[in-house]
């Protein structure tokens, strides 16, 4: 065995459980301890301050200077009572991950006397140095200034001794260089299109906002055989393993007994996430071995973006703790399940009510398809954008695998909707009036649709948006994302959806005098219509589908490179600059910045890939081979000539086949690092990412064929990496 891999397992055997355990004590107890959430401001802040504060998280009202320093002061007091000795505005850089910059409170006086200060200035607006985050060009490298400004909307909350605000980050002339700043303008545009076509129904409807409830998938692997692994450190999956003999092929993991070491690495980051307000509430194994899954309650979707992008910081750093690695890479192991992060979204009104939820009168189910057929035809008009805001490298993967959802957006809705929208637009004639009985029977029709579609509406897990009884589930956002993104396309489409839906009820009814349900009806019968190409109820993983999915027009941008593309359609644009959520200039910077990502991940990829083969694959090939030459020499010099060839047939075919793989890899890594030469020199970041993924990604796979086949001829005692097969299976 080689000794990377000896060192590696010999760490599993004498490995001591360090699990840290946590008292049985009611969740109730701790819940947001660590927040300063409603009940640490009635606690801390006056009155007015309280109000002001809640005003800014309700309606995004400003909150002046005099009132955040009274905000500031009191959070200080609150944060050191909970052990904090550091501030730190907490916010959302296009890495990908969070970022933060801490200050301590600690402020020496005149007199030599140190004392704790923390002003309202600190708390509304911080300088970070800018230079080192990715911006698309929005300004030079020598350009360093940002600011984060405090997002109100997101409590803070204290964790490993420093108050964390959430913030927005922008530039230094307002620009967006965050996920946060699009995505809070994309839910008040949701909230403001969404509130006029409530006022519709119902008259007490002030506010809508868009909820989330997310559910996080996610591999783990010890420790020991992560480090033994330089992929799966450098690159977050595996670009060399040949399959098991047992995968996941007996279905026995999902649903199944959780292992005890799981189970404590999973009480273990659960308790900090509830002390942080995050309501994480299920686990359970997933399909593939050595994958989890967790998910809260649903929360309103800035606080639930924040809270997941928390979630995967603690995922990560309890881990260590339990001598684990959390893989949040979208296909850690080929041949496997890979991971994705479902984002069940929905809408609801501060009247309480669940606009995609069906409801006991034909008015509230009037509201219901109104705000349901509206998703359904903004999905199908931006179909390609909603694909271009889960693109990734990693997503790439697992898209389209017969284990996700395709690339292919569809929206999945179940039967019994399906002949609710069919039976509406056959009843309803457009550009004329009902007759009464037309009115009745429709209203009759309407009133049939149960309050509660949760059993009607199967989970149908090849669909990338599925309609789940009262939410939609885009269940093709990669693991590793950041939710925000999703959100902010999701929100803007149906922001932009419902403000065309208004101004034609409106126009109908100024102009052919149509009454407000008739106007609403004879709408929606089109919408029904115009966007029947983008439901399907079949098996998403088919074919099939993807033949009749040509036929109707949709598309299937398989790689991200061309995915992305539609970012910066004029469409598109167009889209962002009316609802105020993108610029152009920031959308195109989106765009430069999701290729620059793209390619430098195959970049990476691809290095890791050269120097895996060339520097331990081969040598290990080439040291086993050399055993097998010896071998047969000696077999040659104590055996006669007949016997020696039928002693030593099987041996001389192994070299054979050794020098062959060998062979085939060694040209395959030359002329892929030739490739990758070629590339870099392309100043153009679309040509350099599709010279990337179409030139030097296609040998990936010719060269991880060859290895496997390798592992597989070779001695395991002296194989060079950790085996599928010791690494996927948790004791």
């Amino acid at each position: 065995m080689s000794t990377i891999r000896f060192k590696a397992l010999e760490s599993l055997i004498n490995r001591k459980k360090e699990l840290t355990g946590h008292p049985a004590e009611k969740i109730s107890t701790y819940f947001g301890k660590n927040v300063f959430g409603e009940n640490a401001m009635r606690e801390y802040l006056s009155k007015e301050a309280y109000a002001a504060v809640k005003d800014a998280m309700e309606n995004g009202s400003q909150i002046d200077r005099a009132v955040a320093e009274q905000v500031a002061s009191s959070m200080k007091a609150w944060a050191i009572n909970h052990g904090a000795t550091h501030f730190t505005h907490w916010f959302q850089p296009l890495t990908g991950t969070t970022a933060e910059k801490h200050d301590a409170f600690f402020e020496p006086g005149p007199d030599g006397v140190a004392i704790e200060n923390f002003s309202g200035t600190n708390l509304i607006q911080q300088e970070p140095d800018a230079s080192s985050f990715p911006s698309g060009g929005i300004r030079n490298t020598f350009e360093a200034r940002g600011y984060t400004a405090w997002d109100p909307g997101s409590p803070a909350f204290v964790i490993r001794g420093s108050l964390c605000i959430p913030t927005i980050f922008v530039s230094y002339t307002g620009e967006a260089l965050d996920y946060k700043t699009p995505m809070l303008k994309a839910l008040h545009a949701l909230d403001k299109a969404a509130v006029e076509v409530c006022q519709y129904f119902d008259k007490n409807v002030s506010k809508v906002q868009a909820t989330l409830g997310w559910e996080q998938e996610y591999f783990l692997i010890d420790e020991a055989l992560y480090h033994a692994r330089p992929d799966l450190a450098l690159t977050g999956r595996t670009l060399f393993g040949h399959s098991p003999a047992k995968g996941q092929q007996l279905e026995d993991h999902y649903f199944g007994s959780i292992p005890e070491r799981v189970v404590e690495y999973m009480r273990d980051f659960e308790h900090e996430c509830l002390k942080l307000g995050i309501p994480v509430r299920t686990r359970h194994n997933e399909v593939a071995p050595n994958q989890f899954e967790c998910a809260p309650m649903f929360e309103e979707a800035n606080l639930a973006v924040d809270h997941n992008q928390l979630l995967m910081d603690i995922m990560n750093k309890t881990a260590r703790r339990h001598r684990f690695r959390v893989l949040l890479h979208e296909k850690p192991f080929a041949g496997i399940n890979g991971s994705g992060k479902h984002n069940n979204w929905s809408m609801s009104t501060n009247t309480g009510k669940n606009l995609l939820s069906p409801g006991k009168t034909p008015k509230n189910n009037l509201q219901f398809l109104t705000f349901f057929i509206n998703v359904l035809k903004a999905v199908h008009t931006h179909a390609d954008l909603l694909r271009a805001c889960i693109a990734s490298a990693g997503n790439d993967h697992r898209l389209g695998a017969h284990e996700a959802p395709p690339a292919v957006i569809s929206a999945f809705i179940g039967s019994q909707l399906s002949e609710v929208l069919d039976a509406l637009e056959k009843k309803v004639k457009a550009g004329t009036k009902m007759s009464p009985d037309e009115k009745t029977e429709l209203k009759l029709g309407i009133g049939k649709i149960p309050q509660i579609l949760l059993d009607n509406t199967d989970r149908n897990r090849t669909s990338p948006f599925a309609f789940t009884g009262n939410k939609f589930e885009f269940r093709a956002v990669g693991s590793s994302a950041n939710c925000a993104y999703a959100m902010t396309v999701l929100n803007t489409i149906m922001a932009q959806q419902l403000k065309e839906f208004k101004a034609e009820v409106d126009q109908l009814m100024d102009k052919k005098h149509l009454d407000k349900d008739e106007a609403i009806f004879q709408v929606l019968r089109r919408y029904i219509s115009e966007s029947k190409a983008i439901r399907f109820e079949g098996n998403g993983y088919s074919a099939e589908w993807l033949k009749e999915a040509a036929k109707r027009g949709l598309n299937n941008f398989a790689k991200t490179p061309e995915a992305l593309d539609v970012l910066v359609s004029k469409k598109n644009i167009q889209l962002f600059e009316e609802n105020n959520v993108l610029s152009h200039r920031e959308l195109e910077a989106r765009y430069e910045i999701q290729l620059e990502t793209y390619t430098k991940k195959i970049q990476i990829e691809s290095r890791v890939l050269g120097d895996l083969a060339a520097n331990h694959i081969i040598p290990t090939a080439l040291k086993y081979q050399n055993q097998l030459i010896r071998n047969v020499q000696g077999l040659k010099e104590i055996l006669d000539e007949k016997t020696f060839y039928t002693a030593a047939q099987a041996q001389v075919e192994i070299i054979t086949d050794i020098s062959e793989h060998v062979t085939i890899i060694k040209k395959s890594v030359d002329e892929m690092i030739e490739a990758r030469k070629v590339a870099n020199k392309i100043d153009d970041h679309r040509k350099q990412a599709a010279e990337y993924c179409h030139k030097v990604q296609a040998f990936f796979q010719v060269i991880r064929y060859h290895a496997d086949k390798l592992e597989l001829l070779v001695d395991d005692e002296i194989w060079c990496l950790p085996k599928y097969r010791e690494m996927l299976f948790i004791n």
